[in-house]
């Protein structure tokens, strides 16, 4: 697998699409991390590790059974990273959803980001 992101990513969509409950994904730190910021804007439930076979499994979140999240775009990919200065955060605008930008301080969105002064490498867009 050359892209795991955006794996957890579609792993995470076609979920919604096919009306899951949960999903199953392969563990890895960066994973959690993208996870947490997606539970804590509400895109999915929550999720938890199983130590024994190093996956995670996360709940999806539907509202009046509507699904939380709509879609999503990758934008930096393994052959090309995409970055973006604290100068050019401005530039983001991202009104339905959140862009998901990985900083030295760990992942945070667009408006996160912009409020800390710091740029990273942008990792998605999701909606």
């Amino acid at each position: 697998m050359t892209d795991p992101i955006a794996d957890l990513l579609i792993r995470i969509k076609n979920g919604y699409l096919a009306r899951r409950g949960s999903v199953m994904v392969p563990y890895s730190r960066f994973k959690e991390a993208l996870l947490v910021l997606l539970q804590k804007h509400g895109y999915i439930a929550e999720y938890s590790k199983d130590e024994t076979s190093r996956e995670i499994n996360v709940k999806l979140l539907y509202r009046e059974e509507i699904p939380a999240l709509t879609d999503v775009k990758r934008i930096s990919k393994p052959g090309l990273r995409r970055y973006v200065g604290k100068r050019d955060l401005d530039l983001i605008k991202s009104r339905l959803g959140h862009t998901i930008i990985s900083t030295p301080t760990g992942l945070k969105t667009h408006i996160e980001a912009k409020q800390a002064g710091t740029g990273g490498e942008v990792i998605c867009r999701i909606w």
